[in-house]
């Protein structure tokens, strides 16, 4: 799946650690869904979701090229 999660997080000058923080997750986490190694969890998107105000299929969708 693909997300597009680095780049919100930039926008509102977050580290991984910050953002790591607000969602109660590790940095490692963090990083391993901004490089798409790993899909969060339904709560989880939901949390990101409700941190940058978007809905769940704004951060995250399917490449249909694949």
């Amino acid at each position: 799946m693909k997300n597009i999660l680095h780049i919100l997080r930039a926008e509102r000058r977050f580290s991984q650690e910050d953002l790591a923080k607000l969602l109660d997750v590790s940095r490692q986490t963090v990083n391993a869904i901004e490089r798409e190694k790993y899909d969060p969890s339904l709560p989880l998107a939901l949390k990101i979701a409700k941190v940058f105000d978007k809905k769940v299929e704004e951060i995250f969708f399917f490449d249909s090229h694949k």
